[in-house]
């Protein structure tokens, strides 16, 4: 028990500093595009501000949802084979 009360605990701070880093991130990113002059350049960091977002938040969402399956999961780990 208290070493998943650690691991719980350990994760919500992880997931917690994963998802301010990628918002901080975005910010950044986004206060750098619309400083652009040239459209063409403007929305093409307008398409990979939007995939850098979908990827890091959604990395963030895996990763919280993968730990809080193996801390509070019953099943054993599947064996390689």
């Amino acid at each position: 028990p208290m070493k998943r009360l650690l691991a719980s605990v350990l994760t919500a701070l992880l997931v917690v500093t994963m998802t301010l880093a990628a918002v901080f991130l975005l910010t950044k990113a986004s206060l750098v595009v619309a400083k652009m002059t040239n459209p063409l350049m403007r929305a093409v960091a307008v398409i990979a501000e939007l995939v850098l977002g979908v990827v890091l938040l959604l990395g963030t969402v895996y990763l919280a949802v993968r730990l809080a399956v193996r801390i509070f999961g019953d099943a054993p780990p599947p064996q390689p084979d």
